[in-house]
């Protein structure tokens, strides 16, 4: 297996908007440029001649009619079917018109795209390595393709990237004690990774006492924790959970940075405006070429073994994330119920989570 660290420096070039070449096995090799964030210079670099193909999730491509609509009807099946579009000759591949084919906020902006046409796809376990490293960088799954080996990029196996989802290198980096509202005896203890820059943290409330101690998964969400937002009901499930936590024996809330349900703020926020336009949660993601829930649990397992823990009672309306932490190997003795009220701003919202989701509200 790879070094996971190339797949980091991969991640890091696209996000500043550099080319990644990856390299498969059978000497399959696929040089993407993101088309997000790049500049017009680095395209007409990358891409002299105004011709390069895209490459955009199975999704996204079933919103443009450019595959079986069978293939894409399985949400997390549809992100495994990439397929390399190629915009028209005759438009070339402008950036303002690439963007617009791979932002589905902008379709009603810009209702007349293409025509396109579906390319063969011969590089699929480079194709499928490209979109995961865009989730990873919190970027949306479209590029450029580059036409050959000649272009100055970032070089990254594709096992390099399995190798970072993969990793397991997670360390306690500090502990200190901070009273909060819920229990002035809490402690705070935040965990690190070599491969992943991201800071998870865990607030144990209570005097651990040897029992299974109650923990939360709560996925950070800026707009609901800390600006108030009324479209979801994750600031509310927060201060629940911290409140349930301590008036337990004990337990411990774990903070996990995966925004978005694992998609990144920014294409959380696409989201919101694609649920403007009148699209769900579900279909919100599933358009913008993201599974449903693209978090990491295995994150939160490890965190609970450094801590001590193999078995809690899992505060949680969400099945699979009981099923989830158990493939894990952390014991869930329990599920306990987790509600808070809905308001008219998120009721859609909880009622796609119960219909669509399997919440158990």
């Amino acid at each position: 297996m790879s070094d996971p660290r190339a797949a980091a420096r991969a991640i890091d070039a696209l996000r500043r908007g550099w080319p990644v070449r990856l390299a498969g096995v059978d000497g399959e090799v696929l040089t993407i440029l993101p088309i997000e964030g790049v500049g017009v210079d680095d395209l007409a670099a990358f891409d002299p001649h105004g011709t390069a193909p895209l490459l955009l999730s199975g999704a996204r491509a079933a919103t443009l009619k450019l595959v079986n609509q069978l293939d894409a009807a399985d949400p997390e099946r549809a992100v495994l079917i990439e397929r390399p579009v190629a915009i028209d000759d005759r438009a070339g591949a402008s950036l303002a018109l690439a963007m617009a084919t791979a932002d589905p906020v902008r379709d009603l902006m810009t209702p007349l795209k293409g025509p396109y046409h579906a390319l063969p796809l011969t590089q699929p376990a480079s194709a499928a390595a490209a979109l995961r490293l865009a989730r990873l960088a919190g970027l949306l799954p479209a590029f450029f393709v580059g036409s050959g080996e000649a272009i100055d990029a970032v070089d990254v196996p594709v096992d390099a990237v399995t190798a970072y989802e993969d990793s397991a290198r997670l360390v306690i980096a500090a502990r200190a004690r901070l009273p909060v509202e819920a229990d002035a005896r809490a402690e705070i203890v935040a965990f690190r990774s070599t491969d992943d820059p991201r800071e998870h943290i865990a607030l144990i409330l209570g005097e651990p006492d040897g029992s299974p101690p109650v923990v939360r998964l709560h996925s950070e969400c800026l707009t609901g924790d800390v600006l108030g937002s009324l479209k979801c009901d994750c600031g509310p499930q927060l201060h629940a959970a911290l409140h349930a936590i301590a008036g337990a024996q004990w337990g411990v809330l774990l903070y996990l940075r995966q925004e978005g349900r694992g998609i990144g703020l920014i294409n959380k926020l696409r989201a919101y405006q694609l649920q403007d336009q009148g699209f769900d949660t579900v279909d919100a993601n599933v358009r913008l070429g993201f599974p449903i829930d693209a978090r990491d649990f295995s994150v939160a397992s490890r965190m609970l073994t450094l801590l001590g823990i193999d078995a809690v009672r899992l505060l949680t309306n969400n099945p699979a994330k009981v099923a989830r932490l158990a493939a894990e190997g952390i014991t869930v003795i329990e599920r306990v119920a987790h509600a808070v009220e809905a308001n008219p701003h998120n009721e859609r919202y909880l009622a796609t989570k119960r219909d669509r989701t399997g919440h158990q509200l």
